[in-house]
């Protein structure tokens, strides 16, 4: 139907006849001339209808915004003046002489392209409209972009793209499973994968050596602003490599991506930082490092303090008291310092002490703050040396337990960083390793898996059994700008290490060979040493196209609430499919409404 795409021509095709289909992107008509401005996928390009062309002409009247159309025409220099260097067809113009109306169209419930904000319901209510604007196309062709990289390479290192089934089994990975009940196995469910984690290790027992797989995953999680129940991640395992090479591997990869889809060059080495030293120093694992702000713990200087603020804390194993310096921090007024400490709250602190530094030379006397009587003139100069103010500088102190302390500090770098404008920088990969091997959960009273049970920690089983609370794992993450976009490890390659973490996670034996079984059955039958990782190919499209949210780089995305209103799903289904199901609804229980007096 079409000769060529709408962006595709330029001065190179003067004087041909072309044909063109695309879309009704917006329509002018002046002294008797009409210009439409034709869109397809790639891109705009100006269209001219001479009343000289009667039947032609009368047809491009009656067009309108969004009508599908063909035509056929002559490529033209523009005229002089009328060049339009914001399209890349801007040099020149089809004089039509043929149109066909493919089909109508009514009146969109948004401007296709326009700086007016449209509800996001809307724009998922009507995405095949939502798709059609230029940025939608520009990310979407990205995402594609970005794939074949990956893929590319890959493919070029012997990796094997293998899927592994959607219909499976409930596994406890952290999040609730999607479960899809079966017609044919009365009273029996699968489960939908919230990641191909046992398959892919199963896979490596069968020699396949090395895997990837570009893999839609599913968790019915709770509500969260920038989640999504189903996502797209890329999925790696690969054998008889150690941690340090398939982290090098994988640097080679995102470079290697950065490179071909945006030019841009990523460090020739990532740089990597435990898990503690990235929870001290930022707050938090998936540390942000184009902000130079760091946390300095202050414990030793406050434990005999009288301030109990500051030295209950600061002699509590679970406590912690930190600092941190914000440069020329003490312009901030009380009232910024006001929002700063509603801000922390939400993350359970109570409240921000603070000190201002009006001059640093002055030692105690230069300090500003309501807290400097609590401690004496050493304590303070100490704190100052820690962190290593100046004048004019603010610092801000966290004490509390250490969780609360790390999350509002780190919080509150990250925040203090954007809104100061104190970003170095446009990218900063780095690796968190020696995770945690458990977590403890006091209202559980058992240990939990810090990534997941199939995860090899760095000692022996023996020391594992001995001490789980200091055992680290052989896991790593890539974090980028603040954001973790990939997370994988080293796994268990034999049966009795596997046995003993599930013994540590309060499974079983009866319940780990009901869960389990296959996979402790198949580590039996020569298990090689392998490891792995996943990448979260929306978040990574999503930082490198700079959205806002992974929604937007979704052909067809959930709202935050986990429903579709394009076709408005989740939905009811028939009596009849329940019933061929064995399904009985439970009807949903109705509050009365309390009686008025």
């Amino acid at each position: 139907m079409r000769s060529h795409k709408c962006g595709e021509l330029n001065t190179a095709h003067l004087e041909e006849t072309v044909d063109l289909c695309g879309w009704v992107h917006r329509r002018r008509d002046h002294g008797g001339v009409i210009f439409i401005d034709l869109r397809d996928r790639t891109g705009l390009v100006q269209i001219v209808f001479d009343p000289d062309t009667a039947e032609t002409f009368a047809i491009a009247e009656s067009v309108r915004s969004e009508y599908v159309l063909k035509v056929q025409g002559k490529v033209r220099n523009r005229p002089e003046g009328t060049i339009n260097p914001n399209m890349a067809t801007g040099e020149v113009e089809i004089l039509i002489k043929e149109i066909e109306i493919l089909n109508k169209s009514e009146t969109p419930p948004f401007p296709i392209e326009s700086d007016i904000e449209v509800n996001e319901d809307t724009r998922l209510r009507y995405r095949y409209i939502d798709l059609r604007r230029t940025e939608m196309q520009q990310k979407m062709r990205f995402r594609r972009d970005v794939t074949r990289c990956l893929r590319n390479f890959l493919d070029d290192r012997e990796f094997f793209e293998i899927e592994t089934p959607y219909l499976t089994k409930a596994t406890p990975e952290g999040a609730r499973d999607y479960i899809v009940p079966s017609r044919t196995h009365e009273n029996a469910f699968f489960a939908l994968p919230q990641s191909p984690q046992l398959y892919k290790q199963l896979l490596m027992i069968s020699g396949m050596d090395r895997y990837y797989q570009v893999v839609r995953c599913f968790r019915d999680e709770d509500l969260r602003a920038d989640r999504q129940p189903e996502f797209t991640q890329l999925d790696i395992e690969t054998s008889f490599m150690d941690e340090d090479g398939i982290m090098d591997i994988m640097e080679d990869m995102i470079r290697d991506v950065f490179q071909e889809t945006m030019e841009v060059a990523l460090p020739e080495e990532f740089p990597r930082i435990t898990y503690h030293e990235s929870m001290r120093r930022f707050g938090c694992d998936r540390p942000d490092l184009r902000i130079p702000l760091e946390l300095v713990d202050i414990a030793d200087e406050m434990k005999d303090v009288d301030f109990k603020v500051f030295s209950a804390p600061a002699n509590d194993p679970k406590g912690r008291v930190a600092a941190m310096r914000l440069p020329n921090g003490s312009t901030l007024s009380r009232k910024d310092i006001d929002g700063l400490t509603k801000f922390v709250s939400i993350y359970g602190a109570r409240g921000l002490a603070y000190i201002k530094v009006n001059d640093r030379d002055a030692g105690i006397e230069g300090l500003q703050s309501p807290i400097v009587k609590f401690a004496p003139a050493e304590v303070w100069e100490s704190v100052l040396t820690k962190t290593g103010a100046q004048t004019g500088d603010l610092i801000f102190f966290g004490a509390d337990k250490a969780k609360i302390v790390n999350e509002a500090m780190g919080a509150l770098r990250v925040k203090l960083g954007i809104d100061r404008g104190l970003i170095e920088g446009k990218w900063k990969p780095v690796w968190v390793i020696d995770f945690p091997m458990f977590d403890w959960d006091d209202k559980g009273q058992r240990w939990n898996a810090i990534h997941h049970p199939f995860t090899a920690p760095s000692c022996s089983a023996e020391e594992l059994e001995a001490n789980p609370a200091e055992a680290l794992s052989r896991a790593y993450d890539l974090v980028l700008n603040g954001t973790e976009v990939g997370g994988g490890s080293i796994r268990i390659h034999k049966t009795e290490m596997q046995s003993r973490v599930f013994r540590l996670l309060g499974i079983g034996e009866e319940e780990a060979n009901e869960k389990f079984g296959f996979l402790l059955e198949a580590l039996k039958y020569g298990c090689p040493p392998h490891g792995g990782v996943a990448f979260g190919l929306d978040r990574l499209v999503m930082l490198m196209t700079e959205s806002t949210s992974i929604r937007e780089v979704i052909a067809f995305p959930k709202t935050q609430t986990a429903a579709c209103p394009l076709i408005d799903a989740p939905a009811e289904v028939s009596d009849v499919q329940l019933r061929e199901l064995g399904i009985k609804l439970r009807k949903a229980t109705v509050k009365e409404e309390p009686k008025q007096d």
